[in-house]
């Protein structure tokens, strides 16, 4: 029985270290860091093919396979909250008040956010929007920021890939 729980456990620990890993990998990919997911790879395929084993070779015992299925689940969470705190990349928002003079695009330069804003024609009148690129590590502090000075704010965020042009660049 201490080496069937045994079992259970590597196969649950290496499986959920496989996905986490290929989960980031993925995101990786997609955020165009390409030599990052490429190190990444050739650790996720080792892991892969030692688990793989591990199941293959006990697969008449259906707890080790339910331990590669709870694994990979696991492991596809523990990957997207790893990616969550490290908040690779940009965001850009678009941000609406209703007021022209509102002072939000000035705290927010304040705060070190690139702002620009112009004026445009709401259902119900003038309205002031925003467009702000921040790093995604900042965005949650941004929406705070948001929150305090304009509480009734539109806004919308996008994942940022490429960049060109504007004060921000020039600071990357």
């Amino acid at each position: 029985m201490n080496d069937v729980l045994i079992t259970i456990i590597v196969i649950l620990i290496i499986n959920s270290a496989y996905m986490s890993i290929f989960t980031m990998r993925i995101m990786l990919v997609m955020k165009g860091y390409r030599f990052g997911a490429s190190i990444l790879s050739v650790v996720e395929v080792y892991i892969y093919v030692m688990g793989l084993k591990i199941v293959l070779d006990n697969i008449d015992k259906p707890l080790n396979l339910l331990a590669y299925c709870i694994g990979w689940g696991g492991g596809v969470y523990v990957g997207s909250k790893i990616e969550e705190l490290l908040a690779l990349g940009y965001v850009s928002m678009q941000i609406v008040v209703d007021s022209v003079s509102n002072r939000v695009p000035i705290i927010l330069r304040e705060g070190g956010f690139g702002v620009t804003s112009w004026v445009a024609d709401g259902k119900e009148g003038q309205r002031l929007v925003m467009q702000v690129l921040a790093k995604r590590s900042d965005e949650k502090k941004l929406f705070k920021v948001i929150e305090e000075n304009a509480p009734k704010a539109f806004v919308i965020s996008y994942e940022a890939k490429n960049l060109k042009g504007g004060f921000w660049t020039k600071r990357l």
